[in-house]
């Protein structure tokens, strides 16, 4: 029979294990996001006269077969989100809110991580502190990747389809009210699907260079790829993963008791 202090100990043991955190089909929508995200990128540039690669009339047809294969990427991705709890991950302040007995004793250990990862990108990373967030089966992404996933499909996304919509339906509503007004809110939605793909390059070009940050230049990139990165497991997890999902669980460090450095 186990006593309450063994089960104190198997609660807090820790095991470092090489599990494939990300599914094949987190992969192929991280992947398959990316590559239209830049073709869209690409050509939108085109219509906007930024560059002359191409001609317009091409540059307009893909941007548009781009802009609905992603849409209806988002689509079935959203729905395989909520089927699978996959949401959670990408919530911010989801988790300190279960855990925490009040929403501002939660905000604050939250924002305190937040600026705990801030301060390591800032500097810490260039005096050899170790990452305070240690990725797990419960959250994949730390606080502040989370607020920056979240903006992406909650403002960013919304914005960019909204007024791509709206402008590529001008000639279907142009004539529901006076040509004054038309050009106004054509104006408007144009200023603003220019805004969010300004915005939507800034993720770009910040998200790229975060994932060089790894243990290694290729460590995170390597492991969007194959899905398999190192994560610290507790006892249940990892009973979990041996039961459920064993091909996950690629390798186990012997038993230890080692705690993740925080």
């Amino acid at each position: 029979m186990t006593t309450d202090k063994e089960t104190a100990m198997d609660e807090t043991r820790r095991y470092l294990a090489k599990v494939q955190v990300f599914t094949l089909y987190e992969r192929f929508w991280h992947w398959t996001q990316a590559a239209l995200i830049l073709l869209m990128l690409f050509t939108g540039f085109h219509l906007h006269g930024s560059l002359e690669l191409m001609g317009f009339r091409t540059a307009w047809q893909l941007h548009v077969l781009a802009a609905v294969a992603l849409m209806l990427l988002w689509i079935f991705t959203m729905f395989w989100q909520f089927a699978t709890g996959n949401w959670r991950h990408f919530v911010p302040l989801l988790e300190e809110a279960e855990e925490a007995p009040t929403f501002t004793q939660a905000f604050r250990a939250w924002f305190a991580m937040i600026w705990r990862i801030a301060r390591y990108y800032a500097w810490g990373i260039m005096r050899g502190e170790q990452h305070p967030f240690k990725k797990s089966l419960r959250r994949k992404h730390n606080p502040l990747q989370a607020v920056a996933y979240f903006s992406l499909m909650a403002f960013i996304g919304p914005l960019l389809w909204i007024t791509g919509l709206a402008l590529l339906g001008w000639d279907f509503w142009k004539h529901a009210a006076t040509l004054a007004t038309t050009e106004s809110w054509r104006g408007i939605a144009s200023f603003g699907h220019v805004l969010g793909a300004w915005l939507m390059l800034l993720f770009v070009i910040i998200h790229a260079y975060m994932a060089t940050m790894g243990k290694t230049p290729l460590y995170l990139i390597r492991g969007m790829i194959t899905g398999v990165e190192d994560i610290w497991l507790t006892e249940a997890e990892l009973c979990y993963l041996r039961n459920f999902h064993p091909h996950r669980l690629l390798k186990v460090e012997d038993d230890t008791t080692r705690q993740p450095t925080t």
